[in-house]
């Protein structure tokens, strides 16, 4: 579904992202961590033409996503608030969101009638502005958008941070749903190590915008991870 050659990312010569080959199948939990400045976000934002790449490209379902706009009636992606538009109703941003994905009003509202425990009473009907919602109620907004329309490809970037812990379970709940149906390709991005491994069945490491592990998830991933990150910090100490 997607395919990575060649890709990388300068600044001022300073290169921050290197990937010479990565293919993630369709239907598959896909999960990046790494340090601050690993190239998380930047790995994402080339995968969304947010930013073009300076060498290599991006294939997302056989589509060249920095030459081609097609890509993008099957991917949706929520990366940070900037995705949302300040001045609507949490119900206004959702309606506007399945107009551009072939929606009607109750197409919309038939999917997020299955969102109440997720909301938790906090999104709708609350008659407040986007910008005026927390952090935390922002993100639910924006994650559940990015599932309007059934899309392909969902991309996400440090979905659980900013929610609270029953928010966080439920938020793996429905990524878990999205795994079991294998019909949709799903990329997250987390620095929380526990909450990756158990909501995706890959997992990959970037550190100063290479690959250095590409795990296939099993029960002894997340202690892997641990002693992966904990033994690069004693040696930044040492």
């Amino acid at each position: 579904m997607i395919e990575i050659k060649g890709l990388s990312k300068s600044y001022k010569q300073k290169k921050v992202l290197d990937i010479s080959s990565l293919e993630i199948p369709k239907g598959q939990s896909f999960g990046l961590v790494g340090n601050n400045g690993a190239g998380k976000t930047t790995l994402f934002s080339l995968l969304l033409d947010l930013i073009q790449p300076t060498t290599g490209q991006v294939l997302n379902n056989d589509v060249p996503v920095q030459s081609s706009e097609s890509w993008k009636s099957f991917t949706s992606a929520f990366i940070d608030e900037s995705f949302l538009i300040g001045y609507l109703t949490p119900e206004e941003y959702f309606y506007f969101i399945g107009e551009l994905r072939n929606q009607n009003k109750a197409d919309v509202d038939r999917l997020l009638s299955g969102f109440e425990d997720f909301f938790n009473g906090e999104i709708l009907g609350v008659k407040k502005y986007l910008r005026d919602l927390s952090k935390g109620n922002q993100k639910k907004v924006g994650i559940v958008a990015t599932l309007i329309g059934s899309p392909e490809v969902i991309i996400l970037d440090e979905p659980f941070a900013n929610l609270d812990p029953t928010t966080q379970i439920r938020l793996k709940k429905i990524l878990k749903t999205l795994q079991e149906e294998r019909e949709t390709t799903v990329l997250i991005s987390s620095h929380d190590l526990m909450h990756v491994t158990e909501v995706c069945e890959r997992i990959v490491v970037l550190e100063k915008g290479e690959i250095v592990k590409d795990i296939k998830t099993n029960p002894q991933t997340l202690r892997e991870l641990e002693t992966f990150f904990s033994g690069e910090i004693l040696n930044v100490e040492a």
